[in-house]
């Protein structure tokens, strides 16, 4: 029995598919809205928010985290009243303490 025909028609097909997902992940993906992916704004307004934290990186992760679900509200400054963003006022930990720096 003669394969060729068989082997042609699988390597034009491979080809073809080759092809196809290649011209479709020319495309990219929507860009996100921030580099953290938190939110429009959310990095630097938690960086600023977070400036003088003692505990930077733990800061800007929950900053940022209640900054993308409050929709890009945070405190205006380090030491400002949280009362700015009633969102960001009344998120919760699991032990009923603020979520938000």
């Amino acid at each position: 029995m003669n394969h060729l025909p068989f082997a042609a028609l699988l390597l034009a097909t491979l080809l073809f598919l080759s092809s196809f997902s290649a011209s479709a992940t020319v495309e990219s993906p929507a860009p996100s809205p921030s580099p953290g992916g938190f939110g429009i704004g959310c990095d630097a307004k938690c960086a600023y928010r977070c400036s003088r934290s003692g505990w930077k990186d733990r800061c800007l992760k929950y900053c940022g985290i209640c900054c993308g679900k409050c929709k890009g509200c945070v405190p205006s400054g380090p030491y400002a009243d949280k009362a700015q963003c009633p969102c960001y006022r009344d998120l919760k930990n699991p032990k009923g303490r603020d979520k938000c720096p």
